[in-house]
């Protein structure tokens, strides 16, 4: 099933997409089917919470790290985000003045359904609600380093736009591969710039499960974002990035510039 939350009519509503359109979960609308186009969409987090810890992956692709010239980590690199970057499905993120090359990041992102802690990688993926398409903005005028990306990288506001749709984690374990055989793709302005898979990532899922719930308790609506294959390139003002991951959804996004925020 692919869920959704949205703002329509003065108010934020679940739903649940159907026969290409949104039927609201909401109990005074339920059943109403809504298009496409005509609500607002918002952070796909419903049915869990709103997330409590966004944890990030950096260089988890080997081919992104060769791109980049490093060797492939031998843990994971990860950092928190806050939740203020989010942002959801054809909304807009700013491009800071003055800044020489902010690019694009097509992720899968994995939403925590219940608690986790120290869970073997065997069990890891029982902990899954869903899955979701981020784009993980970056700012490379900002970087210091590769391996602890500071604040001002990833953490402003309007630049983790994610969406559209939370897709059941069921759905997705289903597929052959599971959530480890996704292909990936980017383009700008119609244009294809990136593609990738995610049976690429140097750590899986579940993987990455273990690893953070060793030393950490996820929690219902937590996120994992996974990290980004090779091919990624400086995004202006009035670009229109799509970032697209198999069998989760088509995330689109447009840039804008401060002035126009």
């Amino acid at each position: 099933m692919k869920r959704a939350r949205i703002a329509w009519a003065g108010a934020v509503h679940d739903a649940v997409e159907a026969d290409g359109q949104l039927e609201l979960l909401t109990p005074a609308f339920k059943g109403r089917r809504l298009c496409l186009d005509e609500v607002v969409w918002l952070p796909p987090l419903a049915p869990v919470p709103r997330p409590r810890t966004v944890l990030a992956l950096g260089l988890n692709y080997a081919d992104h790290a060769k791109e980049l010239a490093f060797k492939a980590p031998e843990e994971p690199l990860a950092f928190v985000k806050g939740e203020a970057s989010l942002t959801g499905h054809q909304a807009y993120t700013v491009r800071p003045e003055g800044v020489n090359f902010m690019h694009y990041e097509c992720e899968l992102a994995v939403v925590i359904g219940k608690p986790a802690k120290r869970v073997s990688k065997a069990d890891a993926l029982q902990h899954v609600a869903g899955y979701t398409v981020a784009n993980d903005y970056a700012i490379r005028d900002y970087l210091e380093n590769w391996y602890r990306p500071n604040l001002k990288v990833k953490n402003r506001d309007t630049c983790t736009p994610i969406g559209p749709w939370l897709v059941d984690a069921a759905d997705v374990h289903e597929h052959p591969g599971g959530p480890m055989n996704l292909a990936l793709r980017t383009t700008v302005n119609g244009t294809v710039t990136q593609q990738g898979n995610t049976s690429d990532m140097i750590f899986d899922v579940a993987t990455l499960i273990e690893y953070f719930s060793a030393f950490m308790t996820l929690m219902p609506g937590d996120l994992i974002l996974t990290g980004t294959p090779d091919g990624v390139v400086d995004c202006r003002p009035g670009d229109v990035i799509v970032t697209e991951i198999e069998g989760i959804g088509a995330l689109i996004n447009t840039i804008t510039s401060e002035s126009h925020a």
